[in-house]
Formats: C-alpha cells, structure tokens, sequence
C-alpha cells in the first residue's frame, strides 16, 4: 500500500459503496422540533383565512339557491337545488347595466384623478424646500384620522353650491385627494435622489418634464399600490354615494343594492347575486395584484 504523501489530509475510515462502483456519503439530519410559537401563528393565520374565506363561499353558494331555501332552518351549506337563473332574473328585474356603469365610470375617473393629484402633492412634500413643508404634511396626515361622517355636511354644502348633487362627478371630486395616498407616495419618493432630479434641471429639463419623464416612471410600484387601494375605496363606496344620489340614474352599485334590501319582500337571492357579480371585480383585481401590493407597500416603509 503506498503511504500518503506528506502534507496531505489523513485518511480515514470510509464506508465502501455496494459493487455499483459509485461513491457514496451517509448523512443523518436531525428533525427540527416544532415550536408552539410557530404552531400558534399557523394556527391563527389559519382561523383568519378562512373568517374571510367563508363569507365569500357562503355569498357565492347562496346565490344559486332558491328563496325557499335561503329561508329553511336550519340553513344548508351547499345548494339542494343550483338555481343559476338567479342571475338572469337580477339582470331583468334591475337595471344592473346601468348601476355596473355608473360604478365603472366613477372607480375609473377617480382614480385616475387620486393619481395626479397625489402624486403632485407627494413631489411637492417631498422635493421641495418651502417654509411650513412639515406641519402641511403633519396637517394631511391627521385628515386620516377625521372619519367621513364629520365633514359629510360641509363637503356636501359644497358640492351643491357647485352643482354637482345628482351627478357622478359629485362623487368623483371630493374624494380625489387621499391623504394616504400622498403618504404613500411621498414616502417612496424620498427614496429617489435629489441628484438625479439636480441632474435633470441642469441638463434644461422643466419642472413638469422631470415630474413626468423622470419621478413617476420610478414610482411606479408605489402608483401601483395607490391605484388598486383607489379602486378597492371607490368601487365598495356606499355613504358619499348615497348622500349624493338622488335619482336611480346615478345609482352605483352598493346604493342599488341597499335601495333592494329596502324593499318590502327583499329578494334575497337575487341581491346575493348581485353581490357576487359586484365583488367578482375587485377580488380578482386584488389576487392579480397582490405581489404588487405587498412590494410597494414594503417599499414605502409603512408597516
């Protein structure tokens, strides 16, 4: 046998491989032990899964069943008979194409409207240097906190001396400006250099050719984020809505469907119905996009 060569790594004892010829190596791993904190935060994310999870299947299975059957005690989980007429009688009894417009073109306008408005406002927060700069932005930050029901009188004494009660702008105006959404996006663009904007000026670019050609294309994550929030707000909206509708033409959806709920025989499966096809929307938006969501949101530094 030749000896090892000096300097080299001692040899030691190896388990030889069957007669395949193929060398093998042995490995024990060791099971990491289960922790309570981890079977716990399991345990809770699993029970607040499905307390959002099984509203929407009850709404969904409940809006294939008859009358009769929404009303039998106690309930049924899964439809005895599927009745998918439901749909279509919704489609003939109410005007839902013109409630789903109304609701289109309000979601769309708005948030298109909440994107430049905030945007500007974030830029100027957050680029520029004037006196005051801070408490403006600790001003709009504590708007947060006023809940819509106390301001409702003043905003809507507005909007009638403007005339735009009964009208869909009267809905897309007032909530164009978003304090969170100037939250957002002023904090995504303090992460952009004032070199880059220094830069830019140098070179003879204007004010709005920065804002436009170089600040927003690298706020796109954070645009992302304000828009699907912007669509989630204004499509579930009900109170402003309400207060300014004052005829059946400017119904969105959530008035429409609380105008049935009025009704003295309440056709229950045809409102579940209805609520499918008005949450369908948004719930695909929102799994779409939910990557985004959590990236700009992340990026932001809101936690």
């Amino acid at each position: 046998m030749n000896e090892p060569r000096t300097g080299s790594r001692p040899v030691g004892p190896r388990l030889i491989a069957p007669d395949d010829g193929r060398r093998r190596t042995w490995t024990t791993t060791k099971a990491k032990p289960v922790r309570l904190s981890d079977a716990l935060r399991v345990v809770v994310l699993t029970a607040g899964g499905l307390a959002c999870v099984v509203p929407l299947l009850w709404m969904f299975l409940g809006s294939f069943k008859s009358p009769t059957e929404l009303a039998q005690r106690p309930p049924t989980f899964l439809p005895e008979s599927w009745a998918p007429t439901n749909y279509t009688e919704a489609l003939d009894r109410f005007d839902f194409t013109l409630y789903l417009t109304n609701s289109v073109v309000v979601t769309v306008l708005a948030t298109l409207l909440t994107l430049v408005i905030n945007s500007m406002a974030a830029y100027a927060l957050a680029k520029y240097n004037f006196r005051g700069k801070n408490t403006l932005f600790l001003l709009t930050l504590a708007t947060i906190m006023i809940p819509l029901q106390v301001i409702l009188i003043p905003v809507y004494q507005v909007v009638a001396s403007l005339g735009l009660v009964n009208t869909l702008w009267g809905m897309i105006i007032p909530a164009a400006a978003t304090p969170t959404g100037v939250f957002l996006l002023r904090q995504y663009m303090l992460s952009i250099p004032d070199e880059l904007i220094e830069a830019a000026r140098v070179d003879g670019s204007g004010e709005f050719r920065t804002f436009v050609s170089i600040v927003l294309p690298l706020c796109t994550p954070a645009l992302a984020v304000v828009a699907i929030f912007s669509v989630m707000w204004r499509w579930s909206d009900f109170l402003w809505p309400l207060v300014v509708a004052q005829s059946e033409v400017v119904y969105t959806l959530p008035v429409a469907l609380a105008r049935f709920n009025a009704e003295l025989t309440v056709p229950f499966n045809l409102i579940l119905a209805m609520g499918v096809v008005s949450t369908v929307p948004v719930l695909v938006l929102f799994l779409i996009f939910q990557k985004q969501i959590a990236t700009g949101v992340a990026n932001t530094g809101l936690k």
